[in-house]
């Protein structure tokens, strides 16, 4: 910026920095001076001078032209008028200012002599902006011989220095009004030189001392401690003095030398120290704190008392100190809001305060504050559930004998139901009017809109009020419906119910969907569905049209009924190909044996018969098995269920098992040590276990592994792969192999009746729907997990029982045994030859026998006085059937023992609850042995 002036300075202008540069680059051949050569020698070292200087200066020239300036103008002047100032006119230079300057420079050009301003302020702009700025400045005439040729101006900017000691003057100013107005003395102590010190007015009044006493000594403010306090104080002083400490603090009292009071000085002070850390100054501050004691001792005198009150109030009480911050709570505020100690007096109630009160409840507690005027608002809290409950909020000011005050005292009161109930109360009737207008267009809208048929009748049924809806359905004007009763509408066979229905209505009972019919204009009639009820003398009644609903009911119905038929015929068909089939072959078996029999018989040939007999033997067992494999499966098998333990059960049949799956078979039982009891035919089970045994060594005919696991499980819902498990508590039988495993599609249809992968002649395929038929009927479910290759898992689950486990009874073992021993049988059997049979068979083991052919007439032996021993009864008889015959021999006998002899029962429940204490049941087929152990056992009890 400096090359671009004149190089034509002088070369006696060497110093000033940057301002000799802009000299030596000024045109000097232009000055009235003339040539510097002719400048007296004073003149050229007084300009040197002042160049060198950090004084700012300048010379007017002329008297307008800036003719040069140092570097400290430079500064005061800013950038905007460096370097362009320097030959510009003063008035141009300085036009904000000239004003100021102006008038003062005429008069020194006019020989007014030399002017200087202390601190003037002068409006200059500097870096863009007009800056209030404080000078200091003078200007001073320059001679030449006989006239003056210009003004040298010495300037200094004070700004920084003026406001500075401004704001120190104010700053002392209130500190000595904050001392009088808070009574508090300020005290400096020197204690370089024998603890001299200097005291404020409030010091000396504070200490009750005369306004002169100026010569106070260090021990004249000991003697003035109170003696209890004096040597302790003194102490403490001296050692915070010899010490490093910096803040001094202390508390004592005095008896104040003007009228022998004691009172109580609080004191802080701040210890100068120098860098070797030793003490050299005392700044303190003293304050008479007695009635501030006073009032704080009087204050813990109540305190125990307020805090016993308190806590046993059933609101939040609370206390907080002068200045807001709260500082104690009763139980009751922790009890509601979760909160430590510790949380509560950081935070207060801003952690309960809901976000939308806590503007408000704050203003209001900075106003009481502020004012010392009690405190009292309503706003949220948020309970430790985080509910939030409306709260009255008071709090009043605890003040001391002098009316300062100590402490807030403030209860929490709940007013949340009281508020809503208010608020509730407020808008309710705020918009009463208009709501009971909106109400009644509502209504009006409804009425007219409605597809229901709306309707308001008397209390006898005359109709007084119907909605459009009415005429839609039924073709009838309002004209003709109202004003009488409906039995000219409705459906002759309707009128008994619906009468009996408006009887119920007349007193007081609600209609809830009632059906009826109502006949249409066109004649025909419609089918209604109906909701009333009665209020005072009218009924408020809303029908609605469900003929459609009837007619596709009726629709579904047939349709349904269709589909059930077809899926009949389509099972009787699936069934009748598998069980003719078995059928045939076993009666040929049994009634080829028996023509056999019969033919060597009438040729008096009796060599070979058993094999005869042992071939029909086995065909009539084996129709009896299938037959019990299509009830299980039908859900129709008589069980015997008892509480037995599976772990038990299963290990009973290892053996059993080892010699059914072969030697190349690994069999593992693996049982569950606390495994629950279940409800089941054990005899069921073990044919379900045995049948899948026999499955899995077919499905591994080079050896594997048969493993049997026992579980508990819990089901705590539905299962998504199997939606017919019901939840709960269940034993889990699973039967798992290493075999060829089955196809998804093969696992879908394995429990289907007569389906079967096996070759012809070596599976029935009745094996695994027997399984099923058992699972179901005992409340439980089977599923498979097989994948080819890979082995098949099914899993048995049973429901848990709580009862104890029961053993199986043991077969006596040997014919003599079942024997009778003189007791009486009564045999009540519809079916002749059956009778027979057994009245045959119990005669043979040597019981007196009594026959009926029904129930009736086994009533009438029982009616007569003789003893019988034990009831045997056909379950499904015609007329009276044995159930119900059982509970009438009971009657006249109640502890008769009856054995139940059925070859079909109505449902899978049928055991449970059907056979009471001192009541069981045989299954059709039986042979002699099982028969007479069961009727030796019951008889022998």
């Amino acid at each position: 910026m400096l090359d671009t002036h004149r190089s034509m300075a002088p070369d006696f202008l060497t110093g000033g920095g940057e301002m000799g540069a802009l000299m030596r680059a000024h045109d000097w051949a232009a000055t009235p001076l003339g040539p510097p050569d002719n400048w007296p020698q004073s003149l050229r070292t007084s300009i040197r001078i002042l160049l060198n200087t950090n004084h700012p200066m300048f010379i007017w020239w002329g008297p307008e032209l800036i003719q040069f300036y140092n570097d400290g103008y430079r500064r005061t002047m800013g950038p905007e008028r460096h370097p362009s100032a320097l030959g510009q006119r003063g008035r141009e230079c300085w036009d904000e200012i000239w004003h100021i300057i102006g008038p003062q420079i005429q008069q020194v050009m006019s020989g007014g002599g030399a002017t200087w301003h202390e601190n003037q302020l002068v409006p200059v702009t500097r870096h863009g902006r007009l800056e209030p700025v404080y000078w200091t400045y003078g200007f001073s005439p320059i001679d030449d011989g006989d006239k003056i040729s210009g003004v040298l101006v010495i300037c200094r900017d004070v700004t920084e220095d003026y406001l500075a000691s401004v704001a120190l003057r104010e700053r002392e100013s209130e500190l000595a009004r904050v001392q009088q107005i808070g009574k508090i003395g300020g005290l400096e102590v020197d204690l370089r030189s024998g603890f001299r010190n200097r005291r404020s007015p409030e010091y000396l009044i504070i200490h009750g001392l005369p306004p002169d006493a100026s010569n106070e000594t260090h021990e004249d403010w000991v003697r003035r401690i109170h003696p209890e306090d004096r040597e302790a104080t003194e102490k403490q002083f001296r050692d915070a003095v010899k010490g490093d400490v910096r803040d001094y603090t202390a508390r004592y009292r005095i008896i104040r030398p003007s009228d022998g009071q004691v009172r109580w000085i609080s004191v802080k002070s701040v210890i100068e120290r120098d860098e070797a850390g030793k003490a050299i100054r005392l700044v303190g501050a003293h304050t008479d704190v007695t009635e501030q004691i006073t009032a704080e001792r009087a204050l813990r005198q109540s305190e125990e008392e307020f805090r016993t009150l308190a806590e046993a109030l059933p609101h939040h009480v609370w206390t907080a100190r002068p200045d807001g911050q709260l500082n104690w709570f009763n139980p009751r505020v922790y009890e509601y809001s979760g909160a430590t100690g510790d949380e509560l007096m950081d935070q207060g109630w801003g952690r309960m305060v809901h976000p939308d009160d806590v503007p408000a409840a704050t203003a209001a507690w900075a106003q009481a504050i502020r004012t010392g005027k009690a405190y009292e608002i309503e706003f949220r809290l948020r309970r430790a559930d985080g509910a939030f409950r409306w709260f009255l909020a008071r709090a009043v000011p605890a003040r001391d004998e002098n009316g300062k005050i100590v402490r807030w005292i403030g209860t929490n009161t709940d007013v949340h139901d009281q508020k809503t109930t208010e608020a509730q109360l407020a808008a309710l009737n705020a918009t009463l009017a208009e709501r009971v207008r909106e109400k009644t267009r509502e209504r009006d809208r409804i009425w007219n809109v409605s597809q229901d048929l709306l309707l308001v009748a008397d209390i006898d049924g005359t109709w007084r009020s119907i909605n459009p809806a009415w005429t839609a359905t039924l073709g009838w004007s309002e004209a003709e419906l109202l004003h009488k009763t409906s039995e000219w509408l409705e459906h002759p066979d309707d009128r008994k119910k619906i009468d009996s229905e408006l009887g119920h209505l007349a007193q007081g009972r609600p209609t809830i969907r009632f059906e009826n019919r109502f006949r249409h204009k066109d004649g025909s009639y419609r089918w209604l569905s109906w909701t009333a009820v009665p209020d005072e003398r009218k009924i408020y009644a809303v029908a609605r049209d469900i003929t459609a609903e009837k007619d596709a009911f009726e629709r579904l119905k047939s349709t349904e009924e269709a589909l059930r038929q077809s899926q009949k015929m389509e099972a009787v068909g699936q069934l009748t190909g598998g069980i003719a089939h078995d059928f045939n072959n076993l009666l040929t078996g049994i009634i080829g044996s028996l023509e056999l029999m019969k033919i060597r018989l009438a040729k008096g040939h009796t060599d070979n018969i058993e094999r005869y007999i042992d071939a029909a033997t086995t065909s009539a067992n084996r129709a009896a098995a299938l037959t019990h494999r299509l009830l299980a499966f039908a859900r129709r098998q008589p069980l015997s269920p008892r509480s037995i333990d599976a772990n038990h059960l299963i290990g009973s049949l290892e053996d059993l098992l080892r010699r059914t799956i072969g030697e190349i078979i690994d069999l593992k039982i693996q049982t569950s040590k606390k495994l629950w009891s279940t409800l089941c035919d054990p005899n069921q089970l073990e044919s379900a276990l045995l049948n899948l045994a026999i499955n899995a060594r077919d499905a591994m005919p080079s050896g594997g592994r048969l493993t049997i696991r026992t579980s508990n499980a819990r089901l705590d819902g539905v299962l998504s792969n199997n939606p017919a498990l019901s939840p709960g508590d269940y034993i889990c039988i699973d039967v798992a192999d290493t075999g060829t495993g089955m196809a998804a599609d093969v696992v879908a249809r394995a429990f289907d009746p007569f389906f079967t992968t096996k070759p012809i002649g070596q599976g029935t395929g009745l094996g695994l729907s027997m399984i099923y038929g058992f699972a179901r009927q005992s409340n439980g479910h089977v599923m498979i997990d097989s994948t080819p290759g890979a082995g098949t898992s099914v899993r048995i689950y049973l429901p848990r029982h709580d009862g104890d486990a029961a053993e199986e009874p043991m077969s006596s073992g040997s014919p003599g045994k079942n024997r009778a021993s003189g007791e009486t049988v009564l045999v009540v059997e519809d079916e002749p030859v059956v009778r027979g049979v057994i009245t045959e068979m119990l005669t043979n083991e040597g019981y007196r026998i009594m026959e009926a052919t029904d129930g009736p007439s086994g009533l009438q032996i029982l009616n007569q006085e003789i003893r019988i021993d034990l009831l045997v009864t056909d379950v499904g008889m015609p007329g009276m059937n044995g159930r119900e015959f059982a509970d009438y021999a009971r009657e006249v006998r109640p502890d008769l023992r009856i054995l139940f002899v059925t070859g079909y029962a109505q449902s899978a429940a049928m055991a449970k609850g059907f056979l009471k204490p001192g009541m069981e049941m045989i299954t059709k087929p039986f042979d002699v042995e099982k028969f007479s152990q069961r009727v030796r056992e019951m008889v022998s009890r």
